[in-house]
């Protein structure tokens, strides 16, 4: 069930951008909030620069059906190399696996770029 945290494994991830490593993304978790519930993604610099995250555009989808999208406003600082975690609000719920998917908008040597991202999310997996 998503009310519990979850790790799962990376699906993919794909650059929009060729002549740049694509930054990664891992789901580590959910939580249930208020009003929704929170997914943990976890946010690799896999280059050897900085890399400044200004936006996330997000869809969560299962079997084909869009669950939620939305679209999370950032200004995060990534060293290189180096790992972050956002969170990444999911309207309503499943107790099936999801895949979000999206396009990550960064500041990468003062250039603006936006890089295709997606991860697994797996409900019935447990970080117990």
């Amino acid at each position: 069930m998503l009310s519990r945290l979850v790790l799962i494994a990376l699906l993919g991830f794909a650059a929009a951008c060729t002549h740049s490593n694509s930054p990664q993304l891992r789901v580590i978790g959910v939580h249930d909030a208020p009003r929704h519930e929170v997914v943990f993604v976890q946010v690799t610099n896999p280059a050897p620069r900085p890399m400044r995250l200004t936006k996330l555009e997000y869809t969560f989808a299962a079997a084909g059906n869009t669950v939620s999208t939305g679209q999370v406003q950032l200004e995060r600082d990534v060293p290189a190399n180096a790992t972050i975690v956002v969170e990444v609000p999911l309207e309503g719920s499943s107790d099936v696996p999801l895949t979000l998917t999206g396009k990550l908008t960064a500041e990468l040597d003062q250039i603006v770029r936006t890089f295709k991202v997606s991860a697994a999310v797996d409900p019935n997996a447990s970080n117990e």
